[in-house]
């Protein structure tokens, strides 16, 4: 059959692909990159670092491609379908991966040239891609022997199906809830934006009412507005225990199984625990400094976090005789305190952030801090008619990147916001190959009546998912396998965290916060408002951040046989930084995509530690000028550029002068003065 991804093809050809296509497309991936392997393999030539290390990086490109075009489907556009193909092809792809990280002969010829390291010329580039293939092979089970990398290649198969199931069983639990309302009444406190979404919603599915669902754009609206507290009640303990209802798309088993699997996997390869793993290739290096970090800032936030939610208590309580404050009280009174505090709301701010103006904006930030230039672009395939595509360019008119973006939810797409490639940037015979990113997010959507108007919590969501988009554009290495974001986990959302920073800044505000209607600029006064309200409920806010980081570690940094009831394991775990009370339909765990799912098993405390490094280096901007061009092109050449190709404290210190001081973050949050 004519396959499209197995014709050569520099954009993904998106309209031409058919979900037949992914599984003959994977599987011809692999049998070449096996055959490239094979040639590594079966030279006979002494291994050096170009016949081995260099070839093994280059190898496997078609099958990088394909996969890269199917799992970001998966996530963003997906179908009965295309999940059906990744459950087929996770375990061959599993496999693969097992076939060459175990494969004895590779392993030898590549420890050879490891063992000859200091008397080889290398670059620091590619001493880090040796250390790191090196380190891949020894760290995943190479030096096992024949029997225990059988049980290594059995519990692997496992993890890929399983990850996948629980993705699968979150997106149908969000798809499933719906909330009609009938009776205008119950909508009372409701923006007119959000009551005009959900009659459009409910009009596209044939229903008379307001339709009301689990996606972000929907609940957080009617969480934060919503006059009615059992309508409240009744999304959020939906939104809280999905994948929790002990039938057919509940994850609990799935939990324990994975955690099992990962520490029975890290204690065959010699490690006490799956973070002990996973943290040997990050900045944390151990479970004790990831659990000090944690717990040092929560001792900090917790006093700060305990004055603010009696604060809330004694407002709900003095506003409408709310006795105890639920979870479903939380997000409802803080907007109201908020507004009495500081006369500002989500309301008042959305006229001046139009999707496409704050699109806008962060272009011109790129081009006033890097020299970016962007023109969309019509005749690029995309995956749906949503997707906006772009062309970037750097000053001198060179092409530097390919960047698709995506807004809007869908019943085929995961909640949540995200950065991918389809292409990775890196040099192959002198040529300098550009990237192709794209970051997907679920935006309000427009209505008849309204463009899509963003809250400000999605103006940073959009500015914190381009900023790792930035980190892919702006690549700038040898290697595709250091590349961009191939970095230490905990070093990847520096890009993405250091860009919020803008958004708080007046001179950031007026090049794009302008009301949809009339074209005005920003009032001052609402920058100010802006700026005030930043830590507010800052406390709370950290500890809900901590408890992920701490629920994730419990999972991960020990052995979790004893475990039986995931419920109960998770309130144990939240005693230390719970406010609300317990509810008993909720649980956490059964939902946690990032580590279930996506790459962040240990993780989870990386946006806490990456945090440091971004107020830190915010800082450093602030004292020159936020727009300073020759601080801005040293985190380009020193941060942005560099991917994984050296350690990451080292090229923060390059780009900073110093190594970063959790104060800044301290200061900032507004935790000590």
């Amino acid at each position: 059959m004519n396959n499209p991804l197995l014709e050569y093809f520099d954009q993904a050809p998106f309209s031409k692909i058919k979900p037949e296509h992914f599984l003959p497309a994977i599987k011809n991936g692999i049998a070449k990159a096996r055959k490239e392997i094979d040639a590594i393999v079966d030279n006979e030539d002494a291994p050096t670092f170009n016949n081995t290390i260099e070839a093994l990086d280059y190898s496997g490109q078609l099958l990088d491609r394909v996969t890269s075009v199917f799992f970001n489907l998966n996530s963003a556009e997906t179908n009965e379908e295309i999940q059906k193909i990744a459950q087929e092809s996770s375990p061959l792809l599993s496999e693969f991966k097992n076939d060459i990280s175990l494969n004895e002969k590779l392993f030898k010829k590549i420890e050879v040239i490891y063992q000859q390291k200091d008397s080889l010329d290398l670059n620091s580039e590619q001493q880090t891609l040796l250390k790191k293939k090196y380190k891949s092979f020894s760290r995943n089970g190479a030096n096992l022997p024949e029997n225990k990398k059988e049980q290594l290649r059995d519990i692997d198969m496992k993890l890929s199906k399983l990850s996948l199931k629980f993705g699968e069983n979150v997106l149908a639990e969000t798809n499933r809830f719906e909330m009609l309302i009938t009776d205008e009444a119950e909508l009372s406190g409701l923006p007119e934006g959000a009551k005009e979404a959900a009659k459009a919603m409910a009009e596209a599915k044939d229903k008379k009412g307001w339709l009301f669902t689990l996606d972000y754009p929907s609940y957080v609206p009617f969480m934060t507005y919503a006059d009615n507290r059992a309508l409240r009640k009744k999304l959020s303990l939906a939104f809280g225990s999905k994948s929790f209802k002990n039938d057919d798309l509940d994850n609990q088993d799935i939990v324990l199984q994975i955690t099992n699997l990962r520490h029975q996997r890290a204690q065959l390869l010699g490690y006490d625990s799956h973070a002990h793993f996973v943290l040997e290739e990050r900045m944390a290096e151990t479970p004790k400094k990831v659990f000090a970090f944690l717990n040092d800032i929560l001792k900090k936030a917790k006093p700060a976090a305990e004055r603010e939610f009696q604060q809330l208590s004694n407002f709900a309580k003095n506003l409408d005789g709310i006795d105890t404050l639920q979870k479903w009280d939380g997000a409802y009174y803080s907007e109201k305190l908020k507004q009495q505090l500081f006369d500002l709301n989500d309301e008042k701010l959305k006229p001046y952030f139009k999707l496409e103006n704050v699109i806008d904006g962060v272009f011109e930030v790129a081009s006033k801090l890097f020299g970016l230039r962007f023109k969309e672009v019509n005749t690029i395939d995309s995956y749906h008619e949503e997707v906006k595509t772009y062309e970037v360019f750097d000053l001198d008119g060179n092409f530097i990147s390919l960047f698709y973006a995506d807004f809007h939810p869908r019943p085929g797409k995961r909640n949540g916001a995200w950065m991918t490639s389809y292409k990775s940037q890196m040099r192959e015979e002198q040529k300098n190959i550009r990237p192709h990113v794209s970051i997907v997010c679920n935006f309000t959507k427009p209505t008849p009546s309204k463009p899509s108007l963003l809250t400000f919590n999605e103006v940073t969501t959009l500015f914190h998912e381009f900023g790792h988009a930035l980190h892919g554009m702006l690549a700038n290495t040898t290697y595709p396998s250091l590349s961009g974001t191939s970095v230490f986990w905990d070093f990847v959302e520096l890009p993405s965290q250091i860009l919020e920073n803008w958004c708080y800044e007046k001179e950031t505000l007026e090049l794009f916060a302008k009301h949809y209607e009339t074209g005005e600029v920003i009032p001052m006064e609402l920058v100010q408002k802006i700026k005030e309200s930043a830590t507010f409920m800052e406390g709370m806010a950290t500890l809900r951040q901590l408890s992920f980081g701490l629920l994730d570690m419990s999972w991960h940094a020990q052995d979790p046989s004893e475990i039986t009831d995931v419920k109960a394991h998770e309130k144990k775990v939240f005693a230390e930084t719970s406010m609300y009370p317990d509810v008993a339909e909720n649980c956490m765990s059964t939902a946690f995509s990032h580590i279930f799912q996506g790459g962040y098993s240990a993780g989870y405390y990386s946006y806490k530690w990456a945090e440091v490094l971004d107020a830190d280096a915010f800082e450093y901007f602030k004292e020159n000028g936020i727009f300073n061009k020759e601080i801005a092109t040293r985190f380009k050449d020193h941060v942005l550029s560099k991917g994984g190709t050296e350690n990451p404290m080292e090229l923060y210190k390059r780009f900073r002068g110093q190594e970063p001081k959790s104060e800044a973050l301290l200061k900032r949050a507004g935790l000590i003065k």
